[in-house]
């Protein structure tokens, strides 16, 4: 007599992470307010691997409960995705895309958290590497249109993913553009 056991289907693949993922809602942006989600996000766009909240957890050295928020605020607008099925909080997680851009129409529209967080961290930056002088920046006025200034801009992240060497340490590149500011007399 044969007896015919039920065999368990393997996850289904994932599609290949996308290089781009144009942020067009206002609750990705405000998503991107908060300094540990970033950090998630900076973690799982590291490796092409998926990770638990635990193991994200212990990665960016915080309390696992305290990041299943972060993690789930940034699973509900998109911005990470699960990559297979898991039990409570240990699903595993991945990158939505290698790039994150914001869609020109939201940073018009104020992205005040996103924008505290990128001078926050550059601060932090500062604080942590500028005696050492491991804290470097450019800065230049010219006479560019602000479109043209942002495709400049643009295309510095398809040159560095081109360049990127996985047996380097991971920098961060902010670039930031703006009007000039007029000097007080």
């Amino acid at each position: 007599m044969r007896i015919d056991t039920p065999v368990s289907s393997p996850a289904p693949e994932l599609p290949p992470i996308p290089d781009v993922l144009t942020i067009d809602k206002p609750e990705q942006l405000k998503a991107l307010g908060h300094p540990l989600r970033l950090r998630v996000l900076e973690a799982l766009g590291e490796t092409e691997a998926a990770m638990s909240n635990r193991e994200l957890a212990q990665k960016l050295g915080v309390d696992p409960g305290h990041l299943h928020f972060h993690v789930q605020m940034l699973l509900k607008c998109g911005l990470i995705q699960q990559a297979a099925p898991g039990k409570g909080r240990e699903k595993p997680y991945r990158s939505a895309a290698r790039t994150l851009k914001v869609a020109p129409e939201l940073v018009h529209a104020g992205a005040s958290d996103l924008q505290a967080t990128v001078v926050e961290d550059v601060q932090k930056g500062w604080n942590a590497y500028g005696e050492a002088g491991q804290f470097r920046f450019v800065r230049i006025n010219a006479r560019v249109s602000p479109e043209k200034a942002l495709e400049v801009l643009s295309d510095l992240v398809p040159t560095l993913e081109e360049i990127e060497d996985d047996g380097q340490e991971m920098l961060t590149i902010t670039a930031i553009m703006h009007p000039r500011v007029a000097e007080s007399p």
